[in-house]
């Protein structure tokens, strides 16, 4: 059976019918929306044709025609047309992001928090892995006479630290021969080439001076471990409980995967942008959610993910535009910071 331009139209209209009311969609209230004039029973008879189809579904006898996740892959895929960010949004957007502008970790638990409230959906961000990145600087910070912090800054935009002490006092002086022999030693190098042997190795070659340093070595080891790793943020997981067709069950389903947050970052770092209709995310949990991630860059390279989470029944026209507007300003805000450091 071919999928005309009318039974394309049709489809479409259900399709945002059924996003702003989640009720069935009839043929009365479709002819009141199309722009070409047809009949009730030419409407139903094209509603049937794309039942037939697998593109309609049919919940009850007597009721309207719902979305299948075949039709509404079919309009992701040939018929929708993603609305763009007006000014007004960006700008709205721009400022919720800016105070968290030049904190990474604040960054992406601020572009949860905004995702959040702008869907009233649920919303995830990973943080970017140093698995490939190199060490951009490594900064001390003096916290008291004998402590300091060793903050490793990443070229993927992210900055991890921890406070070491030592058995003597501190002067800037000495701080700023730990920050000349670390950055000669690591900048540049991969995050990941620093391991136990490397910081040995480093140890090694500073003679007596390593008994100084140390403590500022474990500290570096450890804190390029926890570079190494990817962080989860979410928010607004409980406005999921004011979709009506997410009862009980799924929600329980839907919050028991979100508290999994290794095999959440799993499925959002698939490469692309990318909407999972039900099952096709091959999570059993999601197979009554939609699922829309875009990535984001960090000097032209894949560092992290950005997503929402809903019924199957999303504005997807608008949320495309608003979560590819949001990770080109994550990426170029994580860029601007790394320029700075």
């Amino acid at each position: 059976m071919e999928l005309t331009p009318r039974k394309q139209k049709i489809l479409q209209a259900v399709i945002e019918l059924y996003t702003v009311s989640g009720e069935p969609v009839g043929s009365k209230a479709l002819c009141d929306c199309l722009d070409f004039s047809v009949s009730s029973a030419t409407v139903r008879n094209e509603m049937s044709d794309l039942a037939a189809m697998g593109l309609l579904d049919q919940p009850h006898t007597s009721a309207g025609r719902v979305p299948s996740e075949r039709g509404y892959r079919l309009y992701l895929d040939e018929l929708m047309i993603p609305a763009p960010v007006t000014p007004e949004e960006r700008h709205f957007i721009d400022a919720l992001l800016l105070p968290s502008a030049y904190d990474p970790e604040k960054l992406l638990d601020g572009v949860a928090r905004t995702l959040a409230g702008l869907t009233h959906m649920a919303a995830v961000t990973t943080t970017p892995s140093g698995s490939g990145a190199s060490v951009a600087g490594i900064q001390f910070v003096q916290t008291s006479r004998r402590t300091a912090m060793v903050i490793l800054m990443t070229s993927s935009g992210t900055m991890h630290s921890r406070v070491f002490h030592c058995d003597f006092e501190l002067t800037p002086e000495i701080l700023r021969v730990f920050f000349r022999v670390f950055n000669e030693s690591l900048a540049g190098r991969p995050v990941r080439s620093i391991t136990p042997a490397c910081i040995q190795t480093m140890g090694a070659g500073m003679g007596e001076a390593a008994l100084l340093m140390s403590s500022a070595l474990m500290a570096l080891q450890d804190v390029a471990r926890e570079a190494m790793g990817s962080d989860v943020r979410m928010d607004g997981q409980t406005n999921l409980l004011f979709f009506p067709e997410f009862n009980a069950e799924n929600l329980r389903r839907i919050m028991r995967y979100l508290s999994r947050p290794q095999e959440v970052y799993r499925l959002l770092e698939r490469a692309g942008t990318r909407v999972y209709i039900g099952q096709e995310s091959g999570v059993p949990a999601l197979r009554d959610a939609g699922l829309l991630v875009a990535h984001y860059a960090v000097r032209g390279q894949d560092a992290g993910a950005i997503a929402v989470l809903g019924p199957i029944r999303m504005d997807y026209p608008k949320l495309t535009g608003s979560l590819e507007y949001l990770a080109r300003s994550v990426g170029r805000m994580l860029t601007e910071l790394i320029d700075l450091q």
